[in-house]
């Protein structure tokens, strides 16, 4: 009887005999299902019995398995859930995509012919998440264009039902792989960007970068009609600082100095290393009296600050020189023409004695040259 048994569950679901068999109820379709899954459990349990549990990945991947039929969602449910899949199930495509906005599954089990919104517009809403998502279409359907329809509309890979639950599993382990690989690619990445964006010493940006995102605060600001500030700042005497200590504590202070630039800007401002002890910050959407107030309190700030440590200790002022531009003129400059002009206001600083604010009004700059220029 075990061998007829096993012979009847293998011509249903592997349909490996012919001619195929009369089509069972609903019912006896998941009886017969059940049974075959519990046997076949005997070898899926040998073959993973020496293996770590989700040795792939780092946590419990999220699997959301989305089809109508339910004797499918059964049988997923159940072989992904003994081996420590946390498995949720869904009949509909718009039951997906609301359990997708709420959290990301890690793998998306989806039928492609379902009522509703169907497989193939659901896989398009899914792909269109801007993290990456392995999706497996689960189909009767063997039909060449069919399969091909789907994988190229992003599906990851395809299974055709009826299917062993050892494929299944092998397959989702695949995709599992994939998807903890993508991810850890993508923090590498942004790793990277963050390394090629910022200074090393201070963890300000780096000059190449305040550029890029300097031109387009520009745009912004001639966009929505908006005053820019460029902060120039250079330590004073730091030239004392390595003669007096050593480089190391050179290097101490300016990493201070980026840690009090940061407690001084706003989240929405730009600060960067310019190179050696220059600083330059870009100040959004502020007037002439808002730029003044930050200079001063970034001043007092490295002025109160005493650098320490542990070894050597020493305060410090710094010179700090701002060119803010109004709406009406910010469409005429680039960042470097910005830049030139703080720099200008630095150097008038520095020139009245050092331990200064001095804010410079590039309209007005602008016109004298240009009365220089016409007369």
């Amino acid at each position: 009887m075990k061998c007829k048994a096993g012979s009847r569950v293998n011509s249903i679901l592997l349909n490996t005999s012919k001619p195929k068999p009369r089509p069972l109820s609903g019912k006896t379709q998941l009886l017969v299902a059940l049974a075959f899954y519990e046997s076949s459990w005997v070898n899926i349990g040998r073959e993973y019995s020496d293996k770590k549990p989700m040795e792939a990945v780092t946590d419990q991947p999220y699997i959301l398995v989305v089809d109508d039929d339910p004797n499918i969602t059964k049988m997923v449910s159940l072989t992904l859930g003994h081996i420590g899949y946390h498995v949720i199930t869904v009949s509909s495509g718009e039951e997906a995509l609301k359990h997708c906005n709420k959290k990301t599954p890690h793998l998306v089990l989806l039928d492609m012919n379902m009522p509703g919104i169907g497989g193939l517009k659901t896989l398009e809403n899914i792909k269109a998440n801007s993290e990456f998502i392995s999706v497996i279409f689960l189909s009767g359907e063997s039909e060449t264009d069919t399969v091909i329809k789907g994988l190229n509309m992003g599906a990851d890979d395809y299974i055709k039902k009826p299917f062993h639950p050892s494929e299944l599993v092998a397959r989702v382990r695949a995709q599992i792989r994939i998807k903890d690989l993508t991810d850890r690619l993508s923090v590498a990445n942004k790793k990277l960007q963050a390394l090629a964006e910022t200074d090393d010493l201070t963890g300000l940006f780096n000059m190449r970068n305040l550029y890029q995102k300097l031109n387009s605060e520009i745009k912004r600001a001639k966009r929505f009609d908006r005053y820019v500030g460029v902060v120039m700042m250079d330590m004073d005497h730091f030239k004392t600082v390595n003669d007096s200590n050593d480089h190391l504590f050179g290097s101490f202070v300016l990493k201070e100095v980026g840690g009090l630039i940061k407690k001084c800007i706003r989240e929405v401002d730009i600060p960067a290393r310019y190179g050696g002890d220059e600083f330059i910050m870009v100040l959004c959407e502020t007037h002439q009296t808002g730029a003044e107030i930050f200079g001063e309190r970034l001043r007092r700030s490295i002025k109160m600050h005493t650098f320490d440590n542990g070894y050597f200790q020493m305060k410090l002022t710094c010179s700090i020189g701002i060119a803010l531009v109004s709406p009406k003129n910010i469409g005429e400059f680039e960042a470097e023409t910005l830049v030139k002009y703080a720099d200008q206001a630095l150097y008038m600083s520095k020139n009245k004695g050092r331990d200064q604010v001095h804010v410079l009004d590039v309209n007005e700059t602008l016109q004298l040259e240009k009365e220089k220029k016409s007369a």
